[in-house]
């Protein structure tokens, strides 16, 4: 059986891990989002900037989450 602090460390690792995919993703639609941008897809960018800041928030969240398993 696991104990707490395994459970802890397990779970600032997942954590960590679903942080760098975002962080991959944000890079990812951003990249897309400002060829949109470029090719007069004006409103195809805006949506996937709204992404974009939807994924930084959600990382944030994760951070926080992160930080209280740390305490």
């Amino acid at each position: 059986m696991e104990n707490n602090d395994d459970k802890r460390e397990q779970g600032i690792a997942e954590i960590s891990s679903a942080g760098f995919q975002i962080d991959d993703l944000i890079s990812r639609i951003v990249t897309v989002a400002k060829e949109m941008e470029a090719s007069a897809f004006e409103s195809c960018a805006h949506e996937l900037f709204e992404v974009e800041r939807a994924l930084i928030s959600a990382n944030r969240r994760l951070r926080r989450a992160a930080a209280d398993l740390r305490e």
